[in-house]
């Protein structure tokens, strides 16, 4: 066997490796899985390396840096891999200034969350909101609220609560309340008492349909086979509020959606009262910016919220939808193109679809 076959069977079977395609991306997230050396320069590097990429022919896969060093290579000094790499070092650094925001009672300065973790305010801000999916602000007002909506279950003493939960004062919270809780604290602490909800149930092609709607805008759209049922899980979702049925008026808000579903495409120009954990929204806001007719995977939509390796939430977001239709949960599918699970049944899903694609 010549010295060119051999060298050609070597690299062969580094490229068919899937680790050689990490080496050439010089993949993040593969850092710590696998080490590589190269034989012409007798050192070992982690799969993000910066170094020029070296020939395939002369890499070889390591699981350990002990088992490189085994094998006669010492490690790179440009990517020092035995030490943590920089993904992991600015998850850590990132997990730090969490935990400060959520242990300080006030909004930290960036500048002062930027130096605890010894990084400039422009690399912190954007670091933080890469790996968070949101600024340091925004993490630390959805913080507070979730830690508000925590304490008003368990304290006797709304002013307690809103203290508990990081507010300085009672008027900075109430102003934001209902953006905050959707009602104000004291019927929220009562399980959303007295708030008034009006529903109408209706027919469409797809069964059973009902519509809800606060003093805000539509709270609720339900689908189903049994009207009864769906009653009862509007009664689930808002357990001690008034729910006020088949009043005069609301039969244009069920109108309005059944139109929605025989024409997808045609839109419908409702007001939401959309109410989730900031993550949530932000998952629905992004399936609402999916054209009619079109679909996006839930890889694709982590992506689009700037967290990428959520993708299990975002489909775990996608079923806590309670506004079936006016938030396209239908439109997101598998990576393989196939229909995943779908709150309201897999046959209404691929209805709503093919009614979209042929409008």
């Amino acid at each position: 066997m010549s010295k060119a076959t051999t060298a050609q069977e070597l690299a062969t079977a580094t490229q068919s490796d899937p680790r050689w395609h990490s080496v050439v991306a010089r993949e993040g997230a593969a850092d710590g899985k696998f080490f590589y050396s190269v034989k012409t320069t007798g050192v070992y590097c982690r799969p993000s390396c910066g170094v020029r990429l070296a020939r395939p022919e002369n890499v070889q896969f390591y699981s350990t840096p002990e088992e490189a060093e085994k094998a006669g290579f010492r490690p790179c000094k440009r990517c020092k891999p035995k030490q943590p790499g920089s993904a992991t070092e600015n998850a850590a650094k990132i997990a730090k200034a969490c935990r400060l925001i959520e242990r300080s009672e006030k909004t930290l300065p960036l500048k002062n969350l930027a130096d605890s973790v010894e990084m400039s305010v422009f690399h912190f801000h954007r670091t933080f909101k890469s790996i968070t999916g949101l600024t340091p602000s925004a993490y630390g007002k959805a913080y507070r609220n979730q830690r508000m909506r925590d304490s008003l279950e368990r304290s006797n003493n709304v002013t307690e609560a809103i203290y508990d939960a990081g507010f300085n004062s009672s008027g900075r919270f109430y102003e934001s309340s209902n953006q905050v809780l959707g009602m104000t604290p004291s019927r929220f602490r009562e399980g959303g008492s007295n708030t008034d909800i009006h529903f109408a149930v209706g027919q469409s092609s797809l069964g059973s349909i009902l519509v809800a709607q606060s003093d805000k805008g539509v709270c609720s759209i339900l689908m189903g086979d049994d009207p009864d049922a769906l009653v009862r899980d509007l009664q689930d979702q808002f357990p001690k509020a008034n729910l006020i049925g088949d009043e005069a008026g609301y039969q244009e808000s069920i109108a309005k959606v059944v139109g929605l579903i025989e024409k997808p495409a045609t839109g419908t120009d409702l007001p939401l009262d959309i109410r989730g954990t900031a993550f949530q929204q932000r998952v629905w806001k992004a399936l609402q910016q999916i054209p009619p007719g079109s679909t996006a995977t839930y890889t694709e939509i982590a992506e689009k919220i700037g967290m990428p390796k959520a993708v299990r939430a975002v489909a775990q977001a996608c079923g806590a939808n309670w506004l079936a239709v006016a938030i396209p949960c239908h439109r997101v599918i598998r990576n393989d193109g196939s229909l995943s699970g779908y709150r309201w049944g897999v046959d209404r899903k691929r209805a709503l679809l093919e009614r979209e694609v042929h409008a």
